[in-house]
């Protein structure tokens, strides 16, 4: 791919690649470093100021078709039997592998550990019917064959699987509960982020605020629609991000490593059987840790 820059001001290298590009920045950074991303014809630095007129000459590696199973990355299991799994996945791991990362991923975990999974989504997203981001951390349901993938995805299309997150939010709310009723799309300022606009897909947040804390809000969230980012945007759009959101928020506090997001529970009727489900994932100790330091700051 050959592109001719015409930045209308300074910008990085790194920084215009991702805003032309569906590339994340992260991925962006290894594509320089390892010569895939030139500039004039020469391997430059991210941080580089492109010029008008510069030729960027980008030539990303053939892409990842396969997944290998990795032993070393844990895999908190609650439930298993021949047509689901369901875990609680941990903060700060990506659920299916992606460009920049084939090889740290959820995916790569349940490869390792488990015998059978569907392969309707491929063999980059196998098992995988609905996805957390990265630093959200909670309950997830897998499917090990394709007809308790189909079943699943079919009660998520039609709004029947409840879904609760706990989420602490910056500030106080105004109410304490409420519902959002706002159409998410993809942000037309910047397209790896999403954002409430007129045009996007609807979506419907229900909020009740648990407990008032020192500067927080802990929330119970629930979701009657599966946008990307959903929680996220919907908190922002009520002018209370969540809390350490590093793309729709202030970012880390006291050191936190993303946002403070957890799927609490998860109710669904389970494939083969017909019987209503419910798994839920207690809050982790990170959460729980903060948690307790905003009581302090409340008193």
């Amino acid at each position: 791919m050959k592109l001719f820059a015409e930045p209308d001001e300074k910008i990085r290298f790194d920084v215009y690649l991702a805003n032309e590009t569906d590339y994340t920045r992260s991925y962006i950074k290894q594509l320089i470093d390892g010569g895939y991303a030139l500039l004039n014809g020469n391997k430059v630095k991210c941080g580089t100021i492109l010029k008008s007129g510069d030729v960027i000459d980008l030539s990303p590696p053939e892409p990842v078709t396969t997944v290998e199973p990795r032993s070393d990355i844990p895999v908190d299991i609650i439930y298993e039997d021949s047509d689901i799994a369901v875990i609680n996945k941990q903060q700060g791991l990506t659920v299916h592998p992606a460009p920049g990362n084939y090889d740290n991923t959820l995916v790569n975990a349940l490869l390792y550990r488990l015998k059978n999974l569907s392969a309707i989504n491929g063999a980059l997203r196998p098992g995988i019917v609905h996805r957390l981001d990265k630093n959200t951390s909670g309950v997830m349901v897998i499917a090990k064959n394709d007809k308790a993938h189909l079943s699943l995805s079919r009660q998520i299309a039609d709004r029947s699987v409840t879904k609760i997150y706990y989420g602490i939010v910056d500030g106080h709310l105004k109410e304490d509960k409420g519902r959002v009723d706002a159409p998410i799309g993809r942000n037309p300022r910047d397209r790896k982020l999403m954002a409430v606009v007129p045009d996007g897909r609807r979506a419907v947040t229900e909020y009740e605020v648990e407990k008032r804390l020192g500067g927080h809000d802990l929330v119970r969230f629930r979701i009657l629609t599966g946008r990307t980012h959903q929680i996220r945007v919907h908190a922002k759009y009520l002018g209370h991000p969540i809390t350490g959101d590093e793309q729709y928020g202030k970012g880390s506090v006291n050191g936190s490593k993303g946002q403070f997001l957890h799927a609490y529970s998860l109710t669904f009727i389970h494939p083969t059987t017909g019987e209503e489900m419910t798994f839920t994932a207690p809050l982790p100790e990170y959460f729980e840790k903060f948690l307790r330091f905003s009581e302090r700051q409340g008193r």
